[in-house]
């Protein structure tokens, strides 16, 4: 094998590990952020059906 080729594979392969936490670390945060705004949205959501219900009341 070339030794340029050589030296160019065990540098990835030795960064590998940090990609792969990194990849990673991307995931759960955007697992976490899209749980947060299902989260926000429902709220929201319960909060509009009683401002629903106030408007209706009043008419």
């Amino acid at each position: 094998m070339d030794p340029v080729l050589a030296e160019i594979y065990r540098t990835v392969f030795d960064a590998a590990p940090y990609v792969i936490a990194a990849y990673g670390l991307l995931w759960v945060g955007l697992g976490g952020y899209v749980f947060f705004v299902l989260h926000r949205l429902s709220g929201v959501e319960r909060e509009i059906a009683v401002l629903e219900e106030s408007v209706a009341r009043r008419s």
